[in-house]
């Protein structure tokens, strides 16, 4: 049975049934959380079944300023290292990124880019390595290894 609530002007509305059916329904929402918590896997297995030989082309850019922060696998940026943002292959996953003559082995780490038509953010590590740095955006190819 809900009792109804009556309000007195500067006095709180006190009501020992409310009380209790929020504090229920709170209880089971952090009940529901919880077990969904317990289901999700490491980044390191989702999606495992990315084919290797599988390859895409288009724009990439690069990206370096944000060196320490914490990329969207969890790991910190490392502007120097050998890693690439993509919008949806597994993180863990290597690409062989060739851009003109010169290829590079990347390890994807991180979300992006977000800007329309690009299909890769290299580090800035990996940017120089294939020649990208000087334009900021070039044609690649990248096959998954």
């Amino acid at each position: 049975m809900i009792a109804a609530i009556k309000r007195v002007p500067g006095r709180p509305a006190a009501n020992r049934n409310t009380s209790i059916a929020l504090v229920a329904v709170g209880i089971l929402a952090l009940g529901a959380t919880a077990s969904e918590a317990g289901q999700r896997k490491s980044w390191r297995d989702a999606n495992a079944s990315v084919g290797s030989g599988r390859s895409f082309s288009g724009k990439a850019s690069f990206y370096g300023n944000e060196s320490g922060s914490k990329t969207a696998s969890g790991q910190r940026f490392n502007q120097e290292a050998m890693t690439a943002a993509h919008r949806t292959l597994p993180f863990g996953t290597r690409l062989k990124v060739t851009h003109g003559s010169r290829s590079v082995v990347v390890t994807v780490n991180d979300r992006g880019p977000f800007i329309k038509g690009r299909v890769l953010d290299l580090s800035k590590g990996a940017a120089r390595a294939v020649g990208l740095t000087s334009r900021g955006v070039g044609h690649v190819v990248a096959e998954v290894q």
